[in-house]
C-alpha cells in the first residue's frame, strides 16, 4: 500500500532515485528505490532521523513552530524530507540536477494520503 505512493513519488520526480516512509525511532515502515539505482535509502533514513530530532527540538526551542520540512543538498543526493506527524517521515533522494520543486510537491500532496493509510 505504501509502496505504490513511494514510487509514485519517485517515478514522477525527474531525478528521482529513492523514497522512503520512515518513523523517528529509525523503523522503515517502506521503501522504493528505482531498479538498476544501488542506492542504500534505509541507511540514509537511519541517519536522518536522528538529526531531524533535533531540527525538530530546536524549533519548538526557539518558538518557531512545528517543522514541517528539511531538504539536504550534497554533491551527489539531494533529500528532501518531510515531517508527517511526530511518529513518521517521508522522504526522497534525487539527483542534484533533478526537479527539487516537483519533489517537494509530490511528498507533500503524498504525505497526506500516506498519513491517513497510517492511521
Amino acid at each position: 500500500m505504501f509502496k505504490e505512493i513511494l514510487k509514485d513519488v519517485v517515478d514522477n520526480t525527474e531525478g528521482g532515485v529513492a523514497s522512503l516512509l520512515m518513523g523517528f525511532d529509525g523503523i522503515p515502515v517502506d521503501q522504493y528505490v528505482r531498479e538498476g539505482e544501488g542506492f542504500d535509502v534505509e541507511s540514509v533514513g537511519m541517519e536522518y532521523s536522528v538529526i531531524l530530532k533535533n531540527i525538530r527540538n530546536a524549533a519548538e526551542m526557539l518558538e518557531a513552530g512545528d517543522a514541517r520540512e528539511v531538504s539536504v543538498q550534497a554533491e551527489r543526493v539531494t533529500t528532501v524530507i518531510r515531517l508527517l506527524n511526530d511518529e513518521y517521515f517521508v522522504a526522497i533522494a534525487l539527483r542534484p540536477s533533478g526537479n527539487l520543486g516537483k519533489a517537494r510537491f509530490l511528498l507533500r500532496t503524498r504525505g497526506t494520503k500516506l498519513l491517513s493509510d497510517l492511521e
